[in-house]
């Protein structure tokens, strides 16, 4: 009971934000729902209750207020929080088996597979 009514509650509140025109609530809402709360697991800043996720959706709202650029505003968690904080986190050297290894695993096991069936034509031709 106690959750539904911290979830109305941060409800309400992000609806009495006002935007100084459309498109920085735009920018607001596509920000929140990119950004990760660094408390939750897998929820963004939009979907979370946390306390952290409202502190960080209210400073979100201020520096969209303040002028800066999404971009700013993403470096500016990023450095905060890390790059656990972005639902896609960059191309690098240090996220590489983030991106590809599951394509890698993949094929490993398509590999693994296709030796498995021929080395079992090869001992049921042998057999015959």
């Amino acid at each position: 009971m106690l959750c539904g009514m911290w979830l109305s509650l941060s409800a309400v509140a992000q609806e009495e934000m006002t935007f100084r025109t459309e498109l920085n609530k735009t920018r607001y809402q596509s920000l929140v729902e990119e950004l990760r709360c660094p408390k939750c697991q897998n929820q963004n800043l939009a979907d979370s209750g946390s306390g952290i996720a409202v502190d960080l959706r209210e400073q979100v709202y201020q520096m969209i207020e303040q002028g800066k650029t999404d971009q700013e505003i993403v470096d500016y968690m990023v450095a905060r929080y890390g790059e656990f904080v972005l639902y896609r986190p960059q191309h690098s050297t240090a996220t590489f088996l983030l991106w590809y290894g599951p394509f890698i695993l993949l094929g490993i096991g398509l590999l693994a597979f296709i030796s498995v069936v021929m080395t079992n034509r090869k001992r049921q031709g042998r057999a015959l």
